[in-house]
């Protein structure tokens, strides 16, 4: 299998820092097309729409690192964190557009919006379970709760197919963008459930396949 040359260790920090900058271009672009009347319809919904979006592929890039580094032997592990946190900040401004610029801080209509409105209850929920996420994407938290930490950061996979649910829930129509990402968050679920059999499958292939080259090459 052909491997992507990596990236100099000396670049890792500088790259991870690039990936910051870049991620939050769709936001400084929606907001600029907003502010300067250039998003068609509902201005406010339309950039409301874009945050959250880009909060979807965040969360799917993010869980997409792993099985990338198990199939196809590309470690990326090193951005897992940046994209993870990105995720965090599009839901945090996708959410804070509704509830300021949409609603208007008005917190009854906001309540009763979350109460009512199953999609947003969806949302909302999503949205609370990735702040302690966010809150302990640190390497003081890895020491500080050990193994905790890794169960907690499971609820990334909840919190990614709530999203989905969200958006496929808050359309009238559920279109093939709609399906795009439920399908792909259900890959990733699948994944999850099947990866520890392939990676035991992967490993234990790997050292016969070794041994059974070696033993046609010695063959006169």
């Amino acid at each position: 299998m052909a491997v992507l040359p990596a990236l100099p260790k000396r670049f890792h920090g500088a790259s991870v820092w690039a990936l910051y900058a870049l991620g939050l271009v769709p936001a400084a672009w929606g907001f600029y097309l907003g502010a300067t009347g250039r998003l068609p319809g509902n201005a406010i919904k339309e950039f409301e729409h874009l945050l959250g979006i880009w909060a979807i592929r965040f969360l799917i890039a993010t869980l997409a690192i792993t099985p990338i580094r198990d199939l196809f032997a590309i470690n990326w592990m090193r951005y897992r964190r940046a994209l993870g946190l990105l995720a965090f900040w599009y839901a945090l401004m996708h959410f804070s557009t509704y509830m300021v610029l949409d609603q208007y801080l008005n917190f009854p209509a906001i309540l009763t919006d979350i109460a009512r409105r199953p999609f947003i209850t969806i949302g909302m929920a999503g949205f609370v379970m990735l702040i302690p996420l966010a809150l302990t994407s640190n390497s003081w938290s890895i020491r500080r709760l050990g193994s905790r930490w890794n169960r907690l950061h499971k609820l990334v996979y909840v919190i990614a197919a709530a999203g989905v649910l969200h958006y496929a829930m808050s359309v009238k129509v559920v279109g093939p963008e709609q399906m795009a990402y439920l399908g792909l968050v259900a890959a990733l679920l699948l994944w999850r459930l099947v990866r520890a059999p392939f990676n035991r499958r992967k490993r234990g292939a790997g050292p016969a396949a070794s041994i059974g080259r070696a033993q046609t090459e010695a063959r006169p």
